[in-house]
């Protein structure tokens, strides 16, 4: 069963999003999409500096089983990328919520808005 901690926001893409205050927001894939994918060896992810658009391809997510795009969950500006997951995107597999993070966003105080809450990604999760 896929783990959807209570204190992130999510995408429909499984995408979560979580508020570390001043306007920035660091976002990974979620344990389900993790669970799909299978095996991660390769993460393509924007580069700091990059502006990034809700709803927008923003990177790629390779599995021993298949490619899969990363989708922008909000508005905003990459500020950090994990660049251990180059060396190591197992992480996502291991620790989807921890270690295995992939950006922080800067992005204004409403930008998390239309994103939905634990219970209602459990929804389309289907957990």
């Amino acid at each position: 069963m896929s783990k959807i901690p209570e204190t992130l926001r999510y995408s429909d893409t499984h995408e979560w999003v979580e508020d570390l205050g001043g306007g920035r927001y660091r976002v990974g894939i979620t344990d389900h999409a993790q669970e799909l994918l299978g095996d991660l060896v390769f993460v393509e992810a924007p580069e700091a500096g990059k502006a990034i658009r809700a709803g927008a391809v923003c990177g790629v997510l390779e599995s021993v089983k298949a490619a899969a795009d990363l989708y922008a969950p909000l508005d905003g500006t990459v500020v950090e990328r994990n660049d251990g997951l180059g060396d190591n995107p197992q992480w996502l597999n291991e620790d989807p919520y921890g270690q295995g993070w992939i950006m922080v966003v800067e992005a204004d105080a409403s930008a998390g808005d239309g994103l939905m809450d634990a219970a209602a990604y459990a929804k389309i999760a289907e957990v």
